[in-house]
């Protein structure tokens, strides 16, 4: 549709030159007529060009509030910005169980002819389902997927673009970064269904081997399995009783990090209360535990991103800890969300032109991310004993230190 548009207002420049030289040379009347209904059927045609360039629509699916607040509050935020360019739509929370539900979600936006570009952050299970589905009947659509949860090859062969965090290079970002912030010993806590995932594994192993590197004492934590018997309840009350014991034993300068999301709100707590170390999250964003650990409010500031990083740093200062916490400044699943639709506006009105070979431009796409990310963002391909995949991207931003 694009190179249609594209190739529809070529022609109605050319034509509107012709008509220009024509009507300054001054010829019989005949030619001036011929001049005049050329300039009009022209016009039209430009009229026609324009609208059709500007009869678009990007689509944002993502997770209701109670399964990510911050792709939500990107999604409206960019309903704000471009009001009726953007239409929103969320998959069910219990998108395990319900993947025809998600795939009746993507289809349905997809019915709409004036949508060209589809966001999907968090791209759960069913994504590739829902796009292969897509496909079927509509060809023209771009598929900017992020937070991929199925088989990366899988998903990249249905999708246009693919956004993952760069978990592995974690490895060894997160002890440096510890490092940094003064930690002689590093504590990974985890347990054993993690660890058999080959990413959570891969990223261990690296940390070890770059906390061996660094100096640093690597400790291993073995901690209830929220989806066990204990569940959530039982893994958070493992970390309010043994990270003070393992501060004790090993001293204030220990890093902590953990693998298991539902662990941040109390491991942020206890590391301030016990002036340990914190380097990041398992899923960088100043929205992730820092909140619910110091009882923030966003009322009133959904979505405000230095709100939040002002309001922790606030929190962090009156426990006495500067520069011994931090996080990711930008949320990664709400980069992923802005990044994706500022590219697509751009790809819609024609400013982006896809690589040769390619229905996208690498080139635009990272500097999408760049802008909103900050230049010192890195973005690299994923790889794996298959291979490297050529549309799918890992992204790690820089720290932010409170």
């Amino acid at each position: 549709m694009k190179k249609f548009i594209s190739i529809a207002l070529i022609a109605a420049m050319s034509l509107s030159l012709l008509t220009a030289c024509d009507s300054s040379s001054g010829s019989t009347t005949e030619a001036a007529a011929e001049t005049t209904e050329a300039a009009a059927s022209t016009d039209e045609e430009a009229t026609e060009a324009a609208a059709e360039a500007g009869d678009y629509k990007i689509g944002i699916i993502t997770g209701t509030v109670s399964q990510g607040e911050e792709e939500y509050q990107m999604a409206t935020q960019m309903k704000e910005k471009y009001g009726d360019k953007i239409v929103t739509a969320t998959y069910p929370d219990n998108f395990s169980t319900e993947t025809e539900q998600t795939i009746n979600v993507v289809t349905s936006m997809a019915a709409d002819p004036e949508v060209k570009v589809i966001v999907f952050v968090q791209a759960v299970p069913g994504a590739t389902a829902a796009i292969e589905r897509v496909r079927e009947t509509r060809d023209d659509i771009l598929f900017i997927c992020g937070v991929c949860a199925e088989d990366p090859g899988v998903i990249a062969e249905a999708a246009d673009i693919c956004l993952l965090v760069d978990e592995l290079s974690m490895g060894r970002t997160v002890p440096e970064q510890a490092a940094k912030q003064g930690a002689k010993t590093f504590v990974h806590i985890s347990f054993e269904r993690h660890l058999g995932y080959a990413t959570i594994g891969a990223r261990r192993e690296l940390m070890k081997q770059t906390c061996e590197e660094l100096g640093l004492e690597f400790v291993d934590a073995t901690a209830p399995d929220p989806t066990g018997d204990a569940g959530v309840t039982g893994a958070q009350a493992w970390i309010t009783e043994n990270v003070p014991v393992l501060v004790e034993q090993y001293g204030k300068d220990t890093a902590f990090f953990s693998t298991n999301c539902s662990m941040m709100t109390p491991l942020i707590q206890q590391v301030a209360e016990t002036g340990a170390i914190f380097p990041q999250q398992c899923c960088p964003s100043p929205y992730h535990g820092y909140p619910s650990a110091f009882n923030i409010s966003t009322e009133g500031h959904e979505g405000d991103v230095q709100y939040m990083l002002d309001q922790i740093e606030a929190a962090v200062t009156e426990a006495g800890n500067n520069g011994r916490m931090s996080t990711w400044e930008v949320p990664i699943n709400m980069l992923m969300i802005e990044a994706g639709v500022e590219y697509g506006i751009k790809y819609c009105e024609g400013e982006i032109t896809p690589d040769e070979g390619s229905t996208y431009n690498e080139e635009a796409l990272f500097t999408e991310i760049k802008n909103i990310g900050g230049e010192e963002t890195q973005i690299s391909n994923y790889s794996d004993s298959n291979g490297e995949l050529d549309n799918f991207y890992l992204i790690l931003c820089p720290f932010y230190d409170f």
